[in-house]
């Protein structure tokens, strides 16, 4: 393929970048700072896009990738995957992008990754998702969570004002189906974060209009993001950690697997630490090492996969030893 036609592909599949704007999204502004950190996130994550989608071989993305700074780096990860996730998806675009990009430079950053892969299946045609590779059952689930953000963040009427929930999505073939739309949620309670434009309060507000079932996996969503991506104070995690109530638990297992996230991938920077302090108690190393300690080594059960055995024993201890 040449340069001109891995160009002119970029250009046919890379969404524009005005739809990071908040205007264009009508996100809510918080301030200035909040609200260019934002868009600064959405621009990175459409950059890894592009990436991926115009490189040549996948060396050149990587190339690229490792450019961006650190606190936005795995949002260029996550891009990047999509995008190869995309081309697998796509006729004549390849089979073995997203495999290859996982066993090489994205394996440190396969929580970011396997999310990417989500925001491809809302975006590519549902009868495509078998081309999407996803080795790892245990964090397949986080595609769900990928598709869930990309679906509030881009539907945001229907899916977080109108509290829409997916009647019979088609994915995954096996396992406990009834977990699909949990799965989902935690992928809009992230999007709240960036819907919200970081003001916690204004957060907690519209996850309590949700109705209460669905409210725990979007405050864990929610938790991830103000930890991962950051934009909230000591005093607005405070807040946002007493707004929590009985969901704190799930708060604090948010911000610590956020925090592996970051530790994994080499990209800790400070406010991830404040995050961790003040979400869950640890420093990030410290949470780190207790989700990896709790990550379960057995298939997924009838009834809930191993992914959220893993969620709930990573909540149960952080209760347990008295930091949340």
């Amino acid at each position: 393929m040449t340069s001109h036609t891995r160009a002119l592909r970029r250009r046919i599949l890379t969404p524009n970048v005005s739809e990071t704007r908040l205007d264009v999204r009508g996100f809510h502004v918080k301030n200035p700072a909040s609200r260019e950190l934002l868009e600064t996130i959405g621009q990175t994550f459409l950059a890894g896009y592009a990436f991926a989608v115009e490189a040549e071989r996948h060396d050149d993305a990587v190339r690229r990738l490792e450019g961006i700074p650190n606190r936005f780096r795995g949002f260029a990860y996550e891009g990047a995957t999509m995008g190869f996730a995309v081309l697998d998806a796509l006729p004549f675009g390849g089979s073995t992008n997203v495999s290859r990009f996982l066993a090489g430079a994205a394996d440190k950053h396969v929580y970011m990754a396997y999310v990417g892969i989500g925001w491809a299946m809302a975006r590519v045609p549902r009868f495509r998702f078998r081309r999407l590779a996803m080795p790892d059952p245990l964090l397949r689930w986080l595609a769900l969570d990928g598709y869930g953000f990309h679906q509030a963040y881009f539907k945001t009427d229907r899916y977080v004002r109108a509290h829409y929930q997916e009647p019979a999505f088609p994915w995954p073939a096996g396992g406990p189906r009834s977990y699909v739309n949990r799965a989902i949620d935690q992928g809009i309670g992230r999007a709240l974060w960036f819907v919200c434009g970081t003001a916690a309060d204004r957060v907690a507000d519209t996850i309590d209009g949700f109705p209460e079932h669905r409210r725990a996996d979007l405050w864990s969503g929610a938790g991830l993001a103000a930890t991962y991506a950051g934009g909230a104070d000591e005093d607005e995690l405070r807040s946002f950690l007493r707004r929590a109530g009985r969901y704190r638990p799930q708060v604090a297992q948010g911000s610590a697997f956020a925090a592996a996230a970051r530790v994994r991938a080499g990209l800790v920077v400070p406010h991830v630490a404040t995050g961790t302090a003040v979400l869950c108690g640890m420093t990030p190393a410290e949470a780190t090492a207790l989700t990896d300690q709790r990550r379960p080594e057995g298939p997924d059960g009838d009834q809930l996969p191993a992914y959220e055995l893993w969620r709930q024993r990573v909540a149960n201890d952080l209760v347990a030893i008295g930091r949340n």
